[in-house]
């Protein structure tokens, strides 16, 4: 099993603009559940109704991922300010 654990470390992840991308995500999503809610059935002739329910449960987790990133995003700054402060 030693054949193949890794000899090198991880790199460090990559920080960025998280929150606004995943807000810029979420919007995507719900706007392309808006624009294909007219064709509704089209999309059910056809069987391609999923196509509506997908764009919406991405909608629907981009909430949750909008909640999540804001809170880690807040706890990152009180740990930075809290190592700050007790240097």
């Amino acid at each position: 099993m030693a054949k193949w654990t890794p000899t090198h470390e991880a790199p460090e992840p990559l920080e960025g603009p998280i929150v606004p991308t995943i807000v810029g995500g979420t919007v995507i999503w719900f706007v392309l559940f808006l624009v294909q809610l007219p064709f509704y059935g089209w999309f059910d002739d056809h069987g391609h109704l999923w196509w509506l329910w997908t764009c919406l449960a991405g909608a629907g987790l981009g909430l949750i991922g909008i909640w999540y990133v804001r809170r880690r995003d807040a706890a990152i700054k009180r740990a930075r300010a809290g190592a700050d402060v007790q240097q």
